[in-house]
C-alpha cells in the first residue's frame, strides 16, 4: 500500500540531492502546527529586537560622548558572558526543563532591557552600568540558547524545513531591524529602541510559555542522581565521541578567527571611506538577502549527505573577503556578498539540522552548548586581531588571505570522512514511528 503523503523526488541534475515538491493547499505536513507558529513568532520577533539593539546602543552611547571603544566594550561584555556560560546553560537545560529556562531567560532580558531603556530616558547613562546590564543579558542568552536545539525537533517533524523557515525569517528581520532602529532613533530616541527590544523579549517569553511540548525523559524522571559536574563531563564526552561534530567545530574555529571575525570590521574600513555609508548599507542588505535565499534553498534542496552539500556550498563564502580585498566595484561586491550569504545560510541550515537530528534529546542541549561555545568564542578573537593584522599586513592582504583560508576550510571539511559521509536521517534521534 503506497502512502498518500508527498514524497521527495530525485533531481537528476543534483546528485545526492532531493527536491521537496510543493504541497497541495489543505494538505500541509505538520510544519505549521500551533507549536511551530508560536516558536517561529518567538524567534522572529526576538531577532528583530536583537538586530535593532546594536544601532540603538551605538547611537545612544555616541550621543552621550562615548566613543567606538565604549561601544565595543559593551558588546564584548555581552559576548564574553554568553560564550563563557553557554556550556553551563546546556547542562542546566538537560538537568531540568529547557522550556522553563528559556522563559526565565527571556523575562530576565525583558527586565534588563527595560532598565537600560530607563537609564537612557532618564539621561543617566554610565558606561559601567550599561556594561553590567549587557553582561547580565549575555548570561540570560547563554541560558536561553541551548534550549533552541532541543525545541526545534519537538515543535516540527520536518526539522530541516523548520530550520530553513526560521533562518529565512531571521534573515529578513536582520535586514529590517537596523532600518527600523534608525528610524526610531531619528524620530524618537535610543531609549525608545531599547524599550522596543524589551517588548520583543516579552513576546518571545509569552510564545514559549504557550508551547505545548511532548515531554522528554529527563523532564519526567524526577531529580537526576548525577551531579552537575558529572553532567558537564558527560556532555563533553558525548561531544568528543562524535567525530563529525568536533572536527567541524575545530575547523570552524579557524574559520571564525581568520574569516568571519575580520571580515566585518575590515569591510567597513574599506568600503565606508571609499564609497560612503549608502554603499555599506547596500552591501549589508545584499548579505541579508543572500542569507534568506540560502535558507530557502536549504528548505527546498535536501542532500542525503547534508554536511557534504553544505561544505560544497560554503566555497561561495570565499567571495566575500576576496571581492572587498580586490577592491571590486560596489555592484560586483554586492553580488559576491549575496552569494556568500546564501552559502553561509545553506551550510548553517544543514549543520543545525544534522545536530538536531543526530543527537538524542536527553543530551542535545549540552551538545549544542558545546558547539555554540566553540564557534562563538573565536569570533571576538578574530575581531580583536583584525586591527593589528591589518596594521601589520594591510587590510587588503588580510581579506585576501581570509578568502584563501575559506577555500581551505571547505576542502578540509570535505576531506574528513566523518563529515563528508554523514547521512541525513529522517527524524530526530531517539524518535520512532
Amino acid at each position: 500500500m503506497t502512502s498518500s503523503a508527498p514524497q521527495p523526488y530525485e533531481n537528476p541534475l543534483l546528485t545526492g540531492l532531493s527536491v521537496e515538491p510543493p504541497t497541495a493547499p489543505g494538505n500541509e505536513p505538520g510544519l505549521w502546527s500551533v507549536n511551530f507558529r508560536l516558536y517561529f513568532t518567538a524567534r522572529s520577533i526576538a531577532m528583530l529586537g536583537d538586530s535593532m539593539l546594536p544601532v540603538a546602543m551605538a547611537a545612544g552611547l555616541l550621543q552621550y560622548g562615548y566613543g567606538a571603544g565604549a561601544v565595543g566594550l559593551v558588546m564584548a561584555s555581552y559576548t564574553g558572558c554568553f560564550a563563557g556560560l553557554v556550556i553551563f546553560g546546556g547542562v542546566i537545560a538537560d538537568r531540568f526543563n529547557a522550556r522553563l529556562l528559556m522563559i526565565g531567560a527571556d523575562l530576565v532580558r525583558l527586565v534588563m532591557m527595560a532598565l537600560l531603556a530607563g537609564l537612557f530616558f532618564a539621561d543617566h547613562v554610565v558606561l559601567w552600568q550599561v556594561c553590567a546590564i549587557t553582561a547580565v543579558n549575555g548570561v540570560a542568552a547563554a541560558m536561553f540558547q541551548p534550549g533552541v536545539a532541543s525545541t526545534v525537533p519537538r515543535v516540527a517533524t520536518d526539522v530541516q524545513g523548520a530550520n530553513g523557515v526560521v533562518r529565512t525569517a531571521e534573515s529578513v528581520m536582520a535586514l529590517a531591524g537596523p532600518a527600523v532602529a534608525g528610524l526610531l532613533v531619528a524620530f524618537a530616541s535610543a531609549g525608545g529602541v531599547i524599550a522596543v527590544d524589551a517588548v520583543t523579549f516579552g513576546v518571545s517569553a509569552l510564545c514559549v510559555f504557550l508551547l505545548r511540548l511532548p515531554p522528554v525523559a529527563h523532564e519526567t524522571a524526577g531529580p537526576k542522581a548525577s551531579t552537575f559536574r558529572a553532567d558537564l563531563v558527560e556532555g563533553w564526552r558525548e561531544f568528543r565521541d562524535r567525530t563529525w561534530m568536533w572536527t567541524v567545530i575545530v575547523i570552524w574555529m579557524v574559520f571564525m578567527v581568520t574569516v568571519m571575525g575580520p571580515v566585518t570590521p575590515l569591510t567597513a574600513g574599506e568600503i565606508l571611506p571609499a564609497h560612503g555609508p549608502k554603499a555599506y548599507g547596500l552591501v549589508n542588505s545584499c548579505l541579508g538577502a543572500g542569507t534568506a535565499l540560502g535558507a530557502l534553498l536549504a528548505l527546498r534542496f535536501r542532500s542525503h549527505f547534508p554536511l557534504r552539500a553544505g561544505s560544497i556550498a560554503l566555497f561561495g563564502s570565499a567571495l566575500y573577503p576576496a571581492s572587498v580585498g580586490l577592491h571590486l566595484s560596489v555592484p560586483a561586491i554586492c553580488g559576491c556578498i549575496f552569494v556568500a550569504g546564501a552559502s553561509w545560510a545553506y551550510w548553517g541550515v544543514n549543520w543545525a539540522t544534522s545536530v538536531q537530528t543526530q543527537v538524542p534529546g536527553e543530551i542535545l542541549n549540552r551538545i549544542h552548548a558545546y558547539e555554540v561555545a566553540g564557534s562563538v568564542a573565536m569570533l571576538p578573537v578574530g575581531q580583536a586581531l583584525s586591527g593589528p593584522a591589518s596594521s601589520a599586513f594591510g587590510a587588503r592582504h588580510v581579506l585576501l588571505a581570509g578568502s584563501v583560508v575559506a577555500v581551505l576550510v571547505c576542502v578540509t571539511l570535505l576531506s574528513v570522512p566523518a563529515i563528508r559521509d554523514l547521512r541525513r536521517v529522517a527524524r530526530p534521534a531517539g524518535k520512532t514511528g
